[in-house]
Formats: C-alpha cells, sequence, structure tokens
C-alpha cells in the first residue's frame, strides 16, 4: 500500500468515529494545509488563523464562487468545521501540534 492509500486509510478510520464530514473535506484541509505552508514558505508550524486565511484563498483559487457550495456540501459549514477536522487529524496522528494549539484558534 502507498502512502496515499494508507493516509486515505486512516482518514476513513477517522470518518467511521466522526462522520460528520466528508473524505474529500479532509483532503481538502491537508492540501490547503501543504498550499499555507508554501505560500508562506514556512519552515514548520503554522497557527490555526494562518490556515484559516490559507484555507480561505487556496478555497477561492479551487472553487471560485462555488467555495461555500462545495464545503457545506462536505459538511464544513464554520471555521470550526476547520478546526475539527485538524483535531481529529491531529488524534489520528496524521498532523502535529504544539502545546499553544487548541480548538479555539478556530472560531
Amino acid at each position: 500500500m502507498d502512502v496515499e492509500q494508507e493516509f486515505e486509510t486512516e482518514l476513513k478510520k477517522i470518518i467511521e468515529k466522526d462522520p460528520r464530514y466528508t473524505i474529500d473535506a479532509y483532503i481538502f484541509v491537508f492540501d490547503a494545509l501543504q498550499y499555507t505552508i508554501r505560500t508562506l514558505k514556512a519552515k514548520g508550524h503554522i497557527t490555526g488563523q494562518q490556515l484559516l486565511e490559507g484555507i480561505r484563498q487556496f478555497a477561492l483559487e479551487k472553487f471560485g464562487p462555488m467555495a461555500r457550495f462545495v464545503l457545506n456540501e462536505w459538511g464544513v459549514k464554520n471555521c470550526r468545521d476547520f478546526g475539527n477536522i485538524v483535531f481529529n487529524m491531529v488524534n489520528n496522528h496524521l498532523l502535529g501540534k504544539t502545546e499553544e494549539d487548541s480548538i479555539e484558534d478556530f472560531d
């Protein structure tokens, strides 16, 4: 099994426990994280606020005026939903966090 298949297998396990968001939402957030790191030329950790701004830019680039509709279809209705997705991935060891990071960063 390659890395992408392993990643998707782990995402499916998360969705079994928390079915609020589709696998597409998780993949989008992961891709938006990579986009944000590249855009900011970050060498390491980025904040929740930085990620939210990167998600906004990435969604507009990828989906244009349909961004809100697409995200809603995936179960994402507000910024806290992105935090839930991020922390689900953190709790399943797909992403890391620092002591300063909290779900409230996404409010």
